[in-house]
């Protein structure tokens, strides 16, 4: 849910500047995609991202990268494989995020069991692996899918549900992810919120649902005591390419515009468990890079930069 005022005198921005990495950046014939936010272990960043050999996310598998600064990346190789022929991630795994709880790291994906192909049409869910160790190795959790489409038609995420990103708020685990309706296209796609007890789950669906009317990629981090996200380009024009607030971490007001934002960012966002109230803008993440040309060019990760406008 979003309150808009139509009158609102101009607002602060936030200024996203584009910048190239090393070792998961562009490459001929392989396309990386979909970049986790990034979480600190000891002293090294780690990041989970989309891999595979066509552009779109549904034929993947999650690898991961490391690196000491932000910059210079490792990849270190196969996070998740695809899961069982026609199970329902067994055609792509793709869209990660992570979650550390309880002394675990929770990785969070998304899975259809759809091959892709001329009028393909996803089917996806979302699905938690659960390791020890930020380098694995993952064991799918029994009860996945952890989010399923909803069973209602009319609901907004009755055809798929995607793009899982986490936050730990009043003792619980806060699962924001973009939805679609049946009958919808991707410029229709908007944000909801399910809440669990325990990492596990089970995430149960907030009542207040779609909390965002838009955003197709789900960019979301605590600030101060409340929660914000970035809005991208998809959505009601009153929201595209802004920052969103909201106290309780539902009801959402714009607080900033956004100068050239990050395409499917995953930041770093040091307090997103922590429940510190310390949290503010991330100054820096990772997105898709877009190719620019030549037949071999897929899609990449690159870094981004964020200044913010008192």
């Amino acid at each position: 849910m979003v309150t808009i005022n139509a009158d609102e005198p101009p607002l602060p921005a936030v200024k996203v500047t584009h910048l190239p990495l090393k070792g998961i950046g562009a490459e001929a014939g392989v396309m990386r995609r979909d970049p986790s936010d990034i979480i600190r272990v000891d002293d090294l960043y780690y990041v989970w991202y989309s891999k595979g050999k066509i552009s779109p996310g549904y034929d993947a598998t999650i690898w991961y990268a490391t690196s000491e600064n932000g910059v210079d990346w490792i990849e270190q190789g196969l996070a998740l494989a695809k899961g069982e022929a026609g199970g329902w991630d067994g055609a792509s795994v793709f869209t990660p995020n992570i979650l550390v709880a309880d002394g675990r790291f929770f990785l969070f994906y998304t899975g259809t069991s759809r091959d892709y192909r001329k009028g393909f049409n996803p089917d996806s869910k979302i699905g938690i692996a659960v390791s020890n160790s930020a380098d694995g190795p993952w064991t799918r959790l029994a009860n996945n899918p952890a989010l399923k489409n909803s069973d209602d038609p009319d609901d907004f995420d009755s055809h798929l549900v995607d793009d899982a990103c986490l936050i730990v708020r009043e003792g619980k685990y806060w699962l924001y992810y973009k939805g679609r309706q049946l009958g919808k296209g991707p410029g229709q796609t908007q944000m909801g919120l399910a809440i669990a007890e325990s990492p596990e789950g089970p995430y149960v669906r907030h009542p207040a649902n779609p909390v965002i009317p838009g955003n197709h990629e789900v960019l979301v981090w605590p600030q101060g005591k409340g929660v914000a996200a970035m809005i991208g380009t998809t959505g009601p024009k009153q929201i595209v390419n802004s920052v969103l607030f909201a106290d309780d971490g539902v009801h959402f007001s714009k607080t900033h515009d956004v100068v050239d934002g990050p395409w499917a960012g995953g930041a770093y966002r040091p307090e997103a468990f922590t429940e510190s109230g310390a949290g503010k803008v991330p100054a820096w993440g990772v997105e898709i890079g877009r190719p620019n040309g030549g037949k071999t060019r897929l899609p990449f990760i690159q870094r981004f930069e964020t200044s913010v406008e008192d």
